[in-house]
């Protein structure tokens, strides 16, 4: 089965347990206003078959075996392309990897099957309620409901991850409604937030699109954690394990 890549990282050290592959997919069916990788949403990408690509991938195994790792899937938005992701995690579960799935939920389709082959989601939140969902990525936020009962059925670990954006996601209010939302998500293991940054901005340039947040600062790491530490206890506990390996 053909899909098509944006880029693959073949030492990731940040998405997911130990030092993993990460692959990136190509396309995204949202436009959020503090996206860093923008070239990732439109069609397009470097088109590969599911077997090529597992065997490319199976040539760090023994980096991320020796370090409790294995095979991210990420993008854009790696449920855009359902039937392909399906099928690289099926041979990749044959072959006895970890897979994760770095998805923010705004797929279509098949969630059991593929969550049949995964062994952990990070999930991203974008917001913890539909008019902020709309404001923040211009999509509807059923889908991504959808896609955590279908995590709530399965039973897969979840790791929870949100973007703090100073002006539009770093308030009290918010990160109050976004405890409680977390509070009903199922399986939920950690929660991180992931401090705004600047390091895609040139990419709105390139694409000759403006940038949604050109004039946002970015948002302070030191701060950020310590309002994790604050609103996710104990949700924390082991993020910051993770961070001191």
């Amino acid at each position: 089965m053909t899909g098509y890549i944006h880029s693959m990282e073949s030492m990731g050290l940040v998405d997911g347990p130990g030092v993993r592959a990460v692959v990136f997919l190509q396309g995204c069916p949202l436009r959020c206003r503090y996206c860093h990788n923008p070239d990732t949403q439109c069609r397009g990408g470097r088109p590969v078959e599911d077997g090529t690509l597992v065997r490319r991938l199976l040539r760090f195994r023994s980096y991320f075996d020796r370090s409790g790792g294995g095979v991210t899937f990420s993008g854009g938005e790696p449920l855009a392309q359902p039937d392909f992701l399906l099928a690289c995690l099926r041979r990749l579960k044959a072959e006895g990897v970890h897979t994760c799935l770095d998805t923010s939920g705004a797929g279509r389709g098949i969630y059991g099957e593929i969550l049949d082959h995964t062994d952990l989601v990070l999930y991203d939140v974008k917001h913890h309620e539909p008019a902020g969902y709309k404001a923040v990525t211009g999509g509807d936020m059923a889908a991504t409901l959808d896609f955590v009962e279908a995590v709530r059925r399965a039973g897969t670990p979840m790791w929870v991850r949100h973007v703090v954006v100073p002006g539009l996601t770093d308030s009290r209010a918010h990160l109050e409604g976004l405890r409680a939302y977390v509070d009903t998500l199922p399986h939920v293991e950690r929660v991180e937030l992931l401090p705004f940054h600047k390091l895609g901005a040139h990419k709105y340039e390139a694409l000759e699109r403006t940038d949604p947040l050109a004039g946002t600062p970015p948002m302070d790491r030191d701060l950020c954690r310590r309002l994790e530490r604050e609103f996710f206890a104990p949700y924390t506990t082991t993020a910051e394990k993770g961070r001191a390996v």
